[in-house]
């Protein structure tokens, strides 16, 4: 689960990290209230939408008046941005932030993540901030730092000097660094973060350290434990069929492809959605209905795939072991009878109660084919969607 820029200052200063004073604004009106409760002389309007390089797209804005603050809001508010991470179609801005300027010295990235190989919180840092991390890794790979923190110690000393070292910091810019780290990484711990990316972190023209943008992702399988971060939860920038699959404990992920796809287990997910490219076309979706799916789970996952106007073609590929294939059959049937189909249908099921699952498909006359394994599953819906194409 993703937040705004916004939110995830207001949780961090709740941790003592050292961010820029804001105030969100949802209207014009309540930007240049903002503007006016903040003082100036300098404001920066930021676009709040869940995606990096608003600034480049025209979504973050420094003015030096009120009357600026009020024509940066009015243009950005209610406009659509496109960056290199929301896709050709963009995202809609509903919110503002506007944030006092800072007189910046210069610009680090510092940002936490979880490293899988270590089963650790791993830090990333590096002296080029403000800029794309993934683009200085391909060109400047010295200049990125990585260490892991081991959870029985959590933060220490050489850890701090390790960031003040790397972002070439002394005296009490590196103390500033230390007690950053420490901060940082109690707020990532504490809030089952998966992400928590400061870029730029700067130093300003007082010397003082300060997290200038901040953007944080959660950890899905550990927000029961967090009520206060799921009331944060934005809607409106999260995709229609995201949600409803949730509702139904439905692991989906709208993809930009033409074959919708119906898989239990991730592993098989991944290969059917593998294999599907092999053949030439691109899925549309990942989605797992997960081994215990009841019929209604397996009805609603159908009705997602049809929602979108993108798929051309579906594709349903079981392996029963504790799914049961007579469960995934009856909820295809129902769900095709409740909204309909208009595109090709490939059924593979392999498994417990195979049979019975052929069968259920077989009896309802639907115009479903049906696939002997994977290999000839792919085929067969690739080909049918490109006979229909």
């Amino acid at each position: 689960m993703n937040i705004h820029e916004y939110q995830a200052k207001a949780l961090l200063r709740e941790f003592g990290v050292p961010v820029p004073r804001g105030i969100p604004a949802f209207t014009v009106d309540e930007a240049i209230k903002a503007a006016n409760e903040l003082g100036g002389p300098v404001w920066v309007v930021k676009a709040q939408i869940h995606a990096g390089g608003r600034g480049k797209a025209g979504g973050v804005k420094v003015v030096k008046s009120a009357d600026d603050v009020k024509k940066e809001s009015s243009r950005i508010l209610g406009s659509t941005l496109v960056t290199h991470q929301t896709g050709p179609h963009g995202k809609k801005v509903n919110r503002l932030y506007i944030e006092d300027g800072s007189a910046i010295d210069r610009e680090f990235y510092l940002s936490a993540l979880i490293d899988r190989e270590t089963s650790r919180v791993a830090f990333v840092v590096s002296t080029e901030g403000g800029m794309d991390i993934e683009e200085v890794a391909k060109t400047h790979p010295e200049k990125i730092v990585t260490f892991s923190v081991d959870p029985a110690t959590g933060v220490m000393p050489h850890h701090g000097r390790r960031v003040a070292q790397a972002l070439k910091l002394s005296g009490d810019l590196a103390k500033q660094a230390d007690s950053l780290l420490s901060k940082l990484y109690a707020a990532f711990t504490a809030k089952d973060m998966s992400l928590l990316e400061v870029n730029p972190l700067v130093v300003t023209k007082d010397n003082q350290l300060i997290c200038l943008d901040a953007k944080v992702s959660f950890d899905g399988n550990a927000l029961y434990r967090h009520a206060d971060v799921v009331a944060l939860r934005d809607l409106t920038e999260e995709d229609e069929k995201e949600i409803e699959a949730s509702k139904f404990d439905l692991n989906y992920i709208a993809l930009d492809g033409s074959i919708g796809c119906m898989v239990n287990g991730a592993g098989l997910a991944m290969a059917t959605m593998d294999i599907i490219k092999l053949y030439g076309m691109a899925p549309a979706n990942f989605l797992d209905v997960g081994g215990s799916a009841t019929k209604e789970r397996v009805s609603a996952a159908f009705k997602i795939i049809t929602s979108d106007p993108n798929v051309k073609g579906i594709l349903v590929n079981i392996f029963g072991g504790i799914m049961r294939c007579d469960v995934i059959a009856e909820g295809v049937v129902a769900a095709v009878k409740e909204v309909g189909l208009k595109v090709p249908l490939v059924v593979r099921l392999e498994g417990t109660n195979v049979d019975l699952g052929k069968k259920i498909i077989a009896e309802s006359k639907l115009n479903v084919t049906s696939a002997n394994d994977l290999d000839d599953a792919a085929q067969k819906i690739v080909k049918a969607v490109k006979e229909t194409a």
